[in-house]
């Protein structure tokens, strides 16, 4: 069974719900500057009017999926529709209609889709609120987050409530970045997404990591898109560090020993990449991602497990589902497909 754990959906009643407010109107001119005009442009004509359907339609999502070969999807919000500059009142409206709509269009397919929520993590009391109805009331077994909140770091002390309870209720923390802080210098070429998400994924990572968050909470279940960005490539650096440098050497363990805690999407593209990620975090820390239905995304999971080289059937299972299945807690869902299977 193969499970895809990072894919997204739009929900238009959201971006209904914050057309007239001046953050909202404010987007185009914003994305111009972080990206480039250029850039801005296709995506505005040519890119999202093209995924918008698949966004939006599940009839769509299924048929595609079916293409692709997976089982099971997990469906988070697009990052666009956090809306972390909305006050405390927007933000509750937010939330629950992106979250109900998400889990609704899941629970109609709850044979083949799964669903992670959104919170307002600019409210942390209010987060804490919202991650407990989404995944107690609504059935989400998480929730998405970006990689830094208004320019808080995630492992900032306003966000230890939503850290404590994340972890008290075992769900998914699904880290995904929405544009870049080096934005200024990556306005041309796209650089914008190419480098500067997987950029801001790697700061994330490592604030959690130095900043004690994996230390005080140690039951986190957090998976980190496109791969954990940069981090497990180069966690020799930061391990040297934290041998020389004393203001990085306050956390128990050697960073990439933490690593081995964290989960990790398999959208890194190239066989070498994904073969690299796998010997770095080890085999049950890397699931199937396709971030569907984006340009950026890279949807023959099967052919790049299979070109990142030979390894046991147990690594290739779990790899492609069995790690997925166990942290998400699918394991009547699996069981239910394996059925299916063996009365073909």
């Amino acid at each position: 069974m193969t499970v895809d754990v990072h894919s997204h959906a739009f929900v238009p009643e959201v971006d209904a719900l914050v057309k007239d407010r001046s953050e909202k109107q404010a987007e185009p001119e914003t994305r111009r500057r972080a990206m480039g005009a250029a850039s801005a442009e296709y995506n505005a004509t040519t890119m999202f009017p093209a995924v918008l359907p698949k966004l939006t339609s599940v009839q769509q999502r299924l048929r595609d999926m079916d293409e692709m070969g997976i089982d099971i999807q997990v469906v988070s919000p697009t990052s666009v529709q956090h809306y972390y500059w909305a006050d405390l009142d927007l933000a509750r409206q937010i939330v629950s209609l992106t979250n109900e709509k998400i889990a609704e269009q899941c629970a109609r397919h709850s044979d083949r889709l799964v669903a992670l929520g959104n919170v307002s993590l600019q409210h942390p009391e209010l987060a804490v609120e919202q991650l407990d109805h989404c995944t107690r009331k609504l059935g989400m077994r998480g929730v998405e987050i970006s990689t830094t909140i208004n320019g808080l770091e995630l492992d900032n002390e306003a966000f230890a409530p939503f850290w404590a309870r994340a972890e008290e209720i075992g769900c998914v923390v699904f880290i995904h970045p929405s544009g870049t802080s080096l934005a200024g210098r990556l306005n041309r070429f796209y650089l914008e997404n190419i480098i500067g998400r997987p950029i801001e994924t790697t700061i994330a990572l490592s604030h959690l990591i130095f900043g004690g968050v994996l230390d005080r909470h140690p039951g986190l279940k957090i998976i980190a898109a496109h791969g954990g960005g940069y981090l497990p490539f180069y966690a020799g650096r930061s391990d040297h560090a934290y041998t020389v440098r004393p203001e990085a050497h306050a956390v128990k363990h050697s960073p990439s020993e933490y690593l081995r805690r964290i989960y990790f999407d398999s959208l890194v593209y190239s066989p070498e990449s994904l073969r690299n990620l796998i010997s770095k975090v080890g085999a049950s820390q890397v699931m199937m991602g396709t971030d569907y239905p984006f340009d950026m995304g890279s949807y023959d999971v099967h052919g790049l497990l299979q070109a990142a080289g030979d390894r046991s059937n147990t690594d290739q299972e779990a790899i492609r589902g069995a790690n997925a299945v166990r942290l998400l807690g699918l394991e009547e869902l699996a069981a239910k497909h394996t059925a299916a299977s063996s009365g073909k």
